[in-house]
């Protein structure tokens, strides 16, 4: 679909809950609700917002299509790179179990039933957020030595893979080393990921850099199936998993702007929030330039 199509369908108003399907719901997620289609696993994206690992009470209107539309596009382009979780024909599987509502059909992947990893794989191409407070410290990220002296917000001498594992519900995801994670997952089964997974930044870094934007870091989910076969499943390169700063407006020392939902948290750390549930409502203006930042990471890479 092109941009125009996209942003044309989108909804006035968040959608926030996903109801009257006629699939059992097998999870719930922050932004995601699971629906089992017996083969296969139907993925909705909501309109819901979360910061601070709390669910927000007011949604961005359109979010979870921008996301789904967004992660369409780049599993089409990864596709050479390794296979994902998506059924093959998107159209024909919706028209072959009902699903007819558009906006729905926007929002959602119907895709295989894989086992996913333990862990999840973030790679990063630039020195900031948590790696940047873990260098002034120790000079290490996942234990991983750099070179002294980098600044905030620059480019590494080459992009690093650092996983975390997946924790539960309502807990944080802690950063790990490779020992770590070879453990949890295995260490030939390790070595792909990491392997998989930075390759496949290196990709999006460079098609996002001739779309006017630098990707800073992201993270990568994978599952199996019962033949060992690695895929790429959930989102993958969406402003909800990967930080995109705009490349005309990049400089060091700084945390640069980003295409996520950075309103939302400088809104929300200049309240008096003790960052518990429930949280704060947003304001219009919040809302809308939040909004405008995800559809603004679409234009750019489709154009």
């Amino acid at each position: 679909m092109t941009f125009a199509e996209i942003a044309s369908a989108l909804p006035p108003t968040a959608v926030t809950t996903i109801d009257g399907l006629p699939f059992p719901r097998i999870a719930s997620g922050k932004v995601r609700e699971i629906f089992d289609l017996g083969d296969a696993l139907l993925l909705v994206a909501t309109d819901r917002l979360s910061a601070f690992d709390v669910i927000l009470p007011d949604g961005i209107p359109g979010k979870g299509a921008i996301l789904t539309q967004m992660s369409h596009w780049w599993f089409a382009q990864t596709a050479h790179l390794i296979p994902n979780h998506l059924l093959p024909d998107q159209a024909g599987e919706f028209a072959r179990r009902g699903l007819t509502n558009r906006d729905l059909q926007l929002r959602s992947m119907i895709v295989r039933k894989l086992k996913p990893l333990a862990i999840e794989c973030v790679a990063r191409g630039y020195l900031i957020g948590s790696g940047w407070t873990s260098y002034q410290q120790t000079g290490e990220v996942c234990g991983i030595r750099l070179p002294a002296g980098l600044p905030q917000a620059g480019q590494l001498p080459q992009p690093i893979f650092t996983p975390t594992t997946k924790a539960p519900k309502g807990q944080h995801d802690e950063p790990i080393n490779d020992a770590q994670g070879a453990a949890l997952v295995g260490p030939a089964l390790y070595e792909r990921v990491k392997a998989a997974s930075l390759a496949l930044y290196q990709f999006g870094h460079d098609r996002a850099r001739q779309a006017g934007m630098i990707l800073a870091d992201t993270k990568f989910e994978f599952g199996t199936d019962p033949a060992g076969n690695l895929f790429l499943i959930d989102e993958v390169l969406t402003p909800d998993s990967s930080r995109y700063w705009p490349a005309d407006a990049y400089r060091t020392g700084i945390s640069p702007p980003s295409y996520d939902k950075q309103f939302v948290r400088d809104h929300l750390l200049a309240l008096q929030w003790d960052q518990r549930p429930p949280g704060p409502r947003l304001p219009a203006d919040v809302i809308a330039r939040t909004r405008d930042k995800y559809l603004a990471a679409l234009r750019n890479l489709l154009g």
